[in-house]
């Protein structure tokens, strides 16, 4: 068995190596032949390419079209045109849709108008609906025409639904059957299929007007007699189902909690008009994930890490400009106790202690927070209580640990004092950064806006200002 076959699938990482090792050697073996004066140079610098690039198609025709997308988002910009050039047209379509959005964009604007319909042809009418913000307005114009009318009506329907809501996520591939028909029947139908949608482990029962009366699942499907009616054994308590309004988060919720592969949706008068599959929520969670570590860092949208510099720029210097006014205030709090910080040097090298610690708590907090907003687990009206909770244990920490660093401030600096002023002013900050840690998400939540963005940014300026103010302030009445 060859190396090739022996290796896991999955081992994206050696795909990543091969593909680059490849283009390293492509542009090696290029420059040599064409720094070489020969006979029939053009001959052997054709020859070279073409089997350096058919070397490198068909290392790419192997791939999965998420490795592809995978492979493009680690590649300069140079090197990812030139394997893109590489990918075979009828796979463009879905490794588009697999790609980030800034590396979508980079590919986008690199194909002609003919090409994109191409790609979007191939795409059912929910994948298009992902796709469509990027492609330009002619292109998806084109598109629509080429549509059937059910198509239309699908593709309609999925980008009239918020990016947040079940209707967004939803495939309108899906198997239906009759509760009147016998299993045997249900068998034959579905051996008509070339292959079925993936993620199908539930057949969706429907009457005639298309209202879901219940699932039959593969399992009872195969393990019963075939002579028996799929009312009889089809499931109709406790269906899980959602509508198209519903929010993301907690269809998503619903699939870890009931450990769904899929789920028929429906609109307010209980007719299936799609599914929700696991590949739709998993996409969806990874998504709000990378979205919440952005936001954390106060970037606006996910970066191409091989992006221009403007763009990178673009998208970093709001929060960056934020931080440069934060940063200002708390030197000039600093500044305002200079008289202080020059008759007791100590307080220089103790006061990054107490900053640090406060920031550090607070992002624990926030973390904390912001999870839960995300999970559903916390309202609007759970502030007081959760900010009792926080302070509790901001005063417990803060005796705790601010007790040790008074107590190594003393043994370091022989002065009792300072220890007790570092004890406290590590108990008051720990105190801000947990009331700021609660505040901070939940007001953002309570006026509508994204309760991640920028809140490790916020709580790092307040707890740095705040933590200097406290210990000088505390330092200059105490101690001077």
């Amino acid at each position: 068995m060859s190396e090739q076959d022996e290796r896991h699938p999955d081992d994206i990482q050696q795909h990543l190596r091969e593909v680059q090792e490849l283009l390293a050697r492509h542009k090696v073996v290029e420059d040599l032949v064409h720094r070489q004066d020969m006979p029939r140079h053009e001959l052997v610098e054709n020859l070279v390419h073409k089997q350096h690039v058919a070397e490198l198609q068909g290392k790419l025709d192997a791939l999965h079209p998420a490795d592809i997308a995978y492979v493009l988002e680690a590649l300069p910009l140079g090197d990812r045109l030139f394997v893109w050039d590489l990918v075979k047209a009828e796979r463009d379509g879905d490794i588009l849709l697999e790609v980030s959005d800034a590396v979508r964009e980079s590919l986008i604007e690199t194909m002609d108008p003919h090409e994109l319909k191409a790609a979007a042809e191939t795409l059912d009418a929910d994948e298009l609906a992902d796709l469509a913000p990027d492609l330009p307005p002619e292109v998806m114009l084109d598109v629509f025409q080429s549509l059937d009318s059910e198509e239309r009506e699908q593709l309609r329907a999925a980008m009239s639904f918020p990016e947040d809501s079940v209707g967004a996520l939803m495939d309108f591939d899906m198997v239906t059957v009759r509760e009147d028909v016998t299993l045997e029947v249900v068998l034959r139908y579905l051996r008509r299929f070339d292959e079925l949608p993936d993620h199908t482990d539930k057949l969706f029962v429907i009457d005639r007007e298309d209202h879901l009366k219940g699932i039959l699942t593969l399992e009872s499907l195969l393990i019963n007699d075939p002579e028996m009616v799929v009312g009889e054994v089809m499931h109709k308590e406790n269906v899980i189902s959602f509508e198209p309004e519903d929010e993301a988060d907690d269809a998503a919720q619903a699939f870890e909690r009931y450990d769904l592969v899929s789920a028929p949706v429906v609109d307010a008068e209980k007719r299936v008009v799609g599914r929700l599959t696991v590949a739709d929520v998993v996409d969806y969670i990874r998504e709000e994930s990378e979205h919440e570590i952005l936001s954390h860092a106060g970037l606006r949208e996910e970066e191409d890490i091989f992006a221009s510099v403007w763009d990178s720029v673009r998208n970093r210097w709001a929060w960056l400009a934020i931080n440069l006014v934060t940063a200002f205030i708390a030197s000039r709090v600093i500044g305002a106790f200079e008289g202080s910080i020059e008759k007791l040097v100590a307080l220089a090298a103790l006061m990054p202690i107490v900053a640090g610690i406060g920031g550090n708590s607070g992002n624990q907090t926030i973390t904390m927070i912001v999870r839960a907003i995300a999970m559903g687990q916390v309202e609007p009206s759970a502030m007081q209580r959760l900010m009792r909770k926080e302070m509790g244990v901001a005063v417990v920490n803060g005796l705790v640990w601010g007790g040790l660093l008074g107590l190594l401030s003393w043994a370091l600096y022989g002065s009792a004092s300072l220890g007790m002023v570092m004890t406290a002013a590590m108990t008051l900050n720990l105190l801000l950064a947990s009331c700021a840690g609660v505040l901070i998400p939940m007001v953002r939540l309570r006026v509508g806006a994204d309760p991640a963005l920028g809140s490790s940014v916020l709580i790092t300026a307040l707890t740095d200002s705040g933590g200097f103010f406290i210990f000088l302030g505390l330092a200059t009445l105490f101690l001077l």
